[in-house]
Formats: C-alpha cells, structure tokens, sequence
C-alpha cells in the first residue's frame, strides 16, 4: 500500500498538483512512505535524511547554476579547464529551432534543466525526429523540482542541448563515474554501466582504493565486475577540486577512450529516497556529510 501511495504522491507532485504543501511537509510525507519514518530535521543522521536536510537549508544561488547543464560548463571550465568539457553543438529554446542538416551523423539531445531528458542519435539517417521531439517536448513541459523538492533546479531554464556524441572503445558504451564528494573530500564512486542495453542498468559502488562496497542502492550489481577507469587518480583530483566548500555534491565523469570528460553535479543522489542495502550503510555514508551550521 505504501508503494502505491508513494507513487501516487509522487505523479501528483511531479505535474505541480502539490505544490500548495511547503517542501518540509512533502519531503517528509514521501521519506516517511519510503522510509517508515520522520525525518529528523532536528538532528538527522543517515545519508538519506541529511540530503533531504540539504533541499531545505542549504540553498545557494551558484547551485542553480551548478546543476543546469549548459551553465555548468562555463563553472568547469573556470575551476579545472575546458579540456574537460564535452563539445557542445547547440542550445536551443525549443526543439523546432534545431537544424538537424547542420548535425554530425551522431549527437545526442538533453535538456538543460532535468535527469532523465535524454535522446541518443547513433545514425542520424535512422533517426526518428518525430518520436524525440515528442519526449524532448515532455520534458521541456516538466518541472524537475516539482517531484522531489530540489531546490537548485527550480529556477533553471528549460532548453535543449546538443552534444557531441562519445562512446569508449573498450566498454562499446559511455560508463558514468560518479564520484561523492564531502567538503572537498572524495569518499566513494560508483559506476553505472549497461544503461543503453537491454535489461537492468547495473550500479556499483567502489570506495576511495577501488574496493567494492557490499550494498546496493536502486540497481543490482554488475554480473561481471567494471572495471578501474584508466584516469581514476585524475577524476579524484578534479572531482575534489570542483567540489570544495560545499557539504556534499556528486561529481560524474566520464573516462573516454583515455580522455576525461565532466557529466554533470548532483547535489541529491537519487533524491535522497533510494534506500541502501542493507540498510546500515545509509548511515555509514551519513557520517562522512557534516552539515553547514
């Protein structure tokens, strides 16, 4: 029953019908569906509470900008340069200003100001505009910060942004290094893997040695364990640098074809109502975000 409620809350709050509840109220309503509890506002304690701590304490103009994906890399190039930047091929405000003529034979469509607004064009001469114009409009349409209460994202424009298309010879895919940072400190990664195959995307959790950790959060583990990026040392050194002075922010790269790519920030892995398993672990990585007074 409470699965079903959650997800109800959930569709209700992502098309704007809740937004009348203070963010307070409709993230404790959700962790407590999710999690069988309060939220300890007072003195939180687990990973999972301390974000949504986060969403309503913690909230810096410089994060919106952070979390928007064409205005992040103005950010990147300021504090580690733009070598690390994936190229971008145009910014739009809607998606019939894209001139698809003027595309190499592969791109890919995102939307500046959302997770999940993602459209991959490996031949562009089997391209469907129709079926990408149809999920890039949705998505334009969408308020990301209507669903889970994430502050940065609630003033990011929405627009469209096209990119260079990257693909890693050895894995045949684009692998996310995803890299948790605490004050500048680099704790724990995982590596998402098999996301455009079929069946389940897989995460794997390593820590600062690459040794994997024993839980999982959201995704099974890989059946056959990824492998260390070639350039992880230099993903530490950039992931700590891009994150300094801030309580807590997921730095994702990529690791292509020996080159380091950024992805994006996240200042809320998986919302913070993802739950870890087991359970304890919540708590373990809980420890390592110190709250801002």
């Amino acid at each position: 029953m409470k699965k079903i409620l959650y997800k109800i809350v959930r569709k209700l709050g992502k098309v704007g019908l809740l937004n009348w509840v203070s963010d307070k109220k409709y993230l404790n309503f959700l962790f407590k569906l999710k999690f069988g509890k309060n939220i300890d506002f007072e003195n939180p304690s687990t990973f999972s509470e301390k974000l949504q701590w986060l969403k309503i304490y913690d909230r810096k103009d410089i994060y919106t900008k952070m979390v928007d994906k064409y205005e992040v890399k103005k950010y990147v190039k300021e504090k580690i340069g733009e070598e690390y930047i994936i190229p971008t091929l145009g910014i739009y405000n809607n998606f019939d200003e894209i001139n698809f003529d003027e595309l190499p034979n592969q791109f890919v469509i995102k939307c500046t100001h959302d997770s999940g607004g993602l459209v991959i064009c490996k031949d562009k001469t089997k391209f469907d505009k129709v079926k990408a114009k149809r999920k890039i409009n949705k998505c334009l349409k969408m308020k990301y910060y209507d669903t889970y209460r994430e502050w940065p994202y609630k003033n990011v424009e929405p627009r469209i942004i096209i990119e260079e298309y990257l693909e890693d010879i050895e894995d045949h895919e684009l692998r996310d290094y995803k890299l948790f940072c605490f004050n500048g400190n680099y704790k724990m990664m995982y590596i998402a893997s098999n996301r455009q195959g079929v069946g389940d995307t897989y995460f794997d959790f390593f820590d600062r040695n690459f040794e994997h950790l024993p839980f999982t959060n959201g995704h099974p583990n890989a059946p056959v364990m990824p492998h260390k990026p070639n350039n992880y040392a230099k993903m530490i050194e950039l992931a700590e640098e891009l994150s300094k002075n801030i309580p807590h922010v997921r730095v994702d790269f990529y690791d292509v074809n020996g080159k380091i790519y950024f992805g994006e920030m996240t200042f809320f892995h998986m919302s913070g109502l993802v739950p870890f398993e087991p359970r304890n672990w919540d708590e373990k990585i809980g420890e390592w975000l110190k709250l801002p007074k």
